[in-house]
């Protein structure tokens, strides 16, 4: 017998969109839903996704999550304008942190199975997304950067509360230090996502896995993933340190300069942006 999810118990939640794909018993289909701005997370966007994985936890009707993005990119990572509105003010980066602290404890601590399908590019808060799921689908031409020291900011959301597990420590910091691009296959070699396939394979792939963790044991799937996860929690000091050190970056001259620069799509002078600030 089919399982109906009840989506509107997720109307709330205005910048994503909900589905049920067919034939998939207990399977959620959750998109980002902003393709003309490739899904970049905005104040919206990043509040209800700090929220939508506790709903999800206490949904029994639901078994097993899809996450993907509209159109061609997963998520281009946080909207400009919004950022805008955090450098240099306290209250604005007090909030982003509550947030973005709940987008990872929540996908930790929510026992249904969530598993991405990061149809492309994947950057900053919606990478968190990406790569905190339990299984992960690439394309494996899609591009994906934590980004974080681009903005001049230390690599908060997620980065350093998975990615020494997933693709160990050298890996971790050449990547997170550099904020050099790597594209799906690579991200597969290195132990980062679950599986790259080609393009038009991505949702049909990460919809199979679904499908198969929806119909398996309920109780020893959560029970599973609970465990597995505790390897996470005792990252979690870690992940709470940078996420500070990440928003007090926030405050400070060189996030202001990393931000003109992306606006203005040159490259940025960090040590320019530090000189004046010590000489104002």
């Amino acid at each position: 017998m089919t399982t109906d999810i009840d989506l509107s118990i997720y109307e709330q939640y205005t910048r994503l969109r909900f589905e049920q794909p067919a034939d998939a018993d207990g399977v959620l289909l959750i998109t980002l839903d902003d393709p003309e701005k490739y899904n970049a997370t905005d104040g919206a966007m990043h509040l209800q996704l700090s929220r939508v994985f506790r709903t999800i936890d206490d949904d029994e009707s639901v078994r097993a999550v899809i996450v993907t993005g509209a159109g061609k990119a997963f998520s281009a990572g946080g909207d400009l304008d919004w950022i805008s509105e955090q450098v240099g003010d306290y209250a604005q980066t007090i909030r982003v942190m509550r947030e973005a602290g709940d987008i990872v404890r929540t996908m930790i601590d929510c026992d249904t199975p969530i598993v991405s399908a990061i149809n492309g590019v994947a950057v900053g808060a919606g990478l968190a997304v990406a790569l905190m799921a339990d299984v992960s689908i690439i394309n494996e031409t899609a591009k994906l950067t934590d980004g974080h020291i681009r903005l001049g900011v230390g690599a908060g959301d997620h980065a350093v509360a998975i990615w020494p597990l997933l693709c160990g420590m050298a890996k971790a910091k050449y990547y997170l230090l550099t904020a050099d691009f790597l594209d799906g296959a690579e991200a597969e070699r290195i132990g980062l996502v679950s599986k790259a396939v080609p393009a038009d394979e991505v949702f049909d792939t990460a919809l199979g896995v679904a499908r198969k963790l929806a119909a398996g044991p309920v109780d020893a799937t959560r029970m599973t993933k609970r465990a597995l996860n505790h390897w996470i929690r005792q990252a979690l000091p870690n992940f709470e340190a940078s996420l500070a050190y990440e928003m007090l970056n926030f405050l400070g001259p060189d996030a202001a300069e990393g931000l003109a620069a992306l606006k203005e799509k040159r490259a940025p002078n960090f040590h320019r942006a530090a000189d004046a600030d010590s000489n104002s």
